[in-house]
């Protein structure tokens, strides 16, 4: 079998290519002012069930020398969580707790030996991740990821500030502007270098864009596959070659055939019956007396990681999970999906006048967290796709542009990857009260930068200032609003918009009457210590930097 090609080879290349997109994104949960907060869990989960197993895929795949393309977009919050040092400190707390529930774990079902092989499994799991993040990268997974991506092999990219949804923050462009130029610098102060991609937050895109993302020095970002079908001309290529928007920034759309394979409830992968059962965790099965020291205060329920039965399907009583069996079915299912990309670069190719490239993005947290055993997925996709000779050629966007100008200019259509295709899950009954709040905050914060344009201002107001703008950028996540769409954790996404919109008022109210209480900003700024370069005066949208004295 041939390895992928080299990038120098992909012009003379009349196969296909294949590019493969993870999202890792959570919203911004710190909670300093509680000794442990049920939310950071997330974070938590998320590093152990997919971070680090990502970690261990990329490991594996440069010791054996895999010549392997992907490309993970990680967003400014989680690049600020991963890199704290009060969550570093309650993630090691994390997972020795998780050890020694893992260790009773064996104790208890020494009687059950199918039981109990699981449970050893689940303590070697938490030791390797235990190792990885402690020994291998002393808490600093941006460095593992740094590493790769220095390779040539992982290309990282990264998204909007706080995932503000663009399409209904664009009533003001700076507003825009501040989540995509602050997204960008969180990522180069944190990775070294300036990406070339961006993932819009939930794809959520609209006609204009584009100019933003060009003056920011991106290249390239993702649509849904409507966005391209429905683009001011129709695509000649379909969703199968990017589109240039007219200022040389081009638009790659998502392959719904692949897209459904993983996705799609009914039919995607991760639903198989021999994958292990998301929803069965001792943390609801067991009683509580046993589970408290391990659950949210020792009372109310939640996921513990160690889960014991498959998906089984049906109503049936759920059975026992075999790991063996579960790897298995996922390299089946590796091998299924590289197959069907085959088919469809065979078919394609007779009809395009360039190589087709596949775009298949998804949310990192799927694999791995979500879907078990879809980081082993992964992992046989990469290296099945790299010795392949047959049709398919792993490949990033940015190799795909460096040797293939795109053919056509076209504006893509205004579209998200959300349900229905559009804005609906970001705004309807259940979260519109959200945005007259953030459009008024944000016209209040345009006016304190215009105001304050040729005023002296002391240091604690250029804090108060900057906070206020911290404050706003929280505010904007889309993660709220989709929360409260989705019914999960309703009075807490209630409480981080009010309270980022409550702290931007008071800020704004103490600098306009210049009675800044700099006990409670501290206290503040502690709390949201994001983005620590952050400049008030970006806000002005006509900003002249020699109009400040500051």
């Amino acid at each position: 079998m041939t390895k992928s090609l080299p990038r120098s080879d992909y012009a003379s290349c009349q196969q296909g290519m294949l590019s493969i997109i993870l999202h890792a994104h959570l919203p911004y949960v710190r909670h300093p002012e509680h000794d442990s907060f049920f939310e950071e869990n997330w974070l938590f989960e998320a590093i152990t069930e997919c971070y680090l197993p990502l970690i261990g895929v990329l490991e594996r795949l440069h010791a054996d020398n895999v010549d392997y393309r992907l490309t993970l977009s990680l967003s400014p919050t989680l690049i600020a969580m991963l890199r704290d040092e009060l969550l570093q400190t309650r993630y090691l707390k994390y997972l020795h707790s998780r050890l020694e529930l893992a260790e009773k774990e064996i104790i208890r079902t020494r009687k059950q030996p199918e039981y109990q092989k699981l449970a050893r499994l689940y303590r070697r799991f938490f030791l390797d991740e235990l190792n990885t993040y402690q020994e291998l990268y002393h808490g600093d997974l941006l460095s593992a990821f740094k590493k790769h991506q220095a390779t040539g092999k992982l290309e990282l990219i990264t998204t909007a500030a706080t995932h503000g949804f663009l399409p209904l923050l664009n009533v003001s462009e700076t507003a825009v502007r501040n989540q995509v130029n602050t997204g960008i610098a969180t990522f180069k102060a944190n990775l070294g270098c300036a990406p070339t991609g961006f993932w819009l937050p939930e794809c959520g895109y609209y006609p204009g864009l584009e100019t933003v993302l060009a003056d920011a020095g991106i290249k390239y970002f993702f649509v849904d596959s409507h966005g391209v079908m429905d683009a001011s001309q129709s695509p000649r290529n379909g969703v199968y070659a990017p589109l240039d928007c007219g200022n040389d920034v081009a638009a790659f759309a998502r392959d719904p055939e692949s897209s459904k394979q993983v996705w799609s409830a009914k039919e995607g992968y991760p639903g198989d019956f021999d994958y292990r059962e998301y929803y069965s965790d001792i943390g609801f099965d067991l009683d509580l007396d046993y589970v408290a020291p391990y659950i949210l205060d020792g009372k109310t329920r939640i996921n513990t990681g160690i889960k014991y039965h498959r998906v089984t399907g049906g109503n049936l009583p759920k059975q026992i999970y075999n790991p063996r069996q579960a790897l298995a079915k996922a390299y089946e299912h590796a091998l299924d999906f590289i197959g069907k990309r085959q088919h469809q670069i065979d078919r394609l190719g007779a009809a395009m006048d360039r190589p087709p490239i596949i775009v298949a993005p998804y949310d990192a947290e799927l694999f791995g967290h979500w879907w078990f055993e879809g980081t082993h997925w992964l992992e046989c996709v990469l290296r099945l796709a790299s010795e392949d000779s047959n049709g398919v050629q792993l490949a990033s966007c940015s190799d795909y542009l460096k040797q293939q100008s795109p053919a056509q200019i076209a504006t893509p259509a205004a579209s998200t990857w959300g349900d229905q295709g559009y804005s609906s899950y970001w705004i309807n009954e259940t979260n519109d009260w959200i945005y007259p709040l953030l459009h008024k905050a944000e016209q209040e914060m345009e006016q304190l930068a215009r105001d304050l344009r040729r005023v002296a201002v002391t240091p604690l107001q250029k804090r108060a200032l900057n906070q206020a703008a911290r404050s706003i950028l929280l505010a904007q996540a889309s993660d709220w609003p989709f929360i409260l769409k989705s019914g999960t954790t309703i009075d807490y996404a209630n409480k981080r918009v009010t309270d980022h919109l409550a702290r931007f008022n008071y800020l704004h109210d103490s600098i306009r009457k210049n009675r800044i209480n700099e006990r409670y900003l501290t206290a503040l700024e502690i709390m949201d210590n994001i983005f620590p370069d952050i400049d008030f005066r970006d806000y002005n949208p006509s900003k002249v930097g020699a109009d400040y004295k500051l």
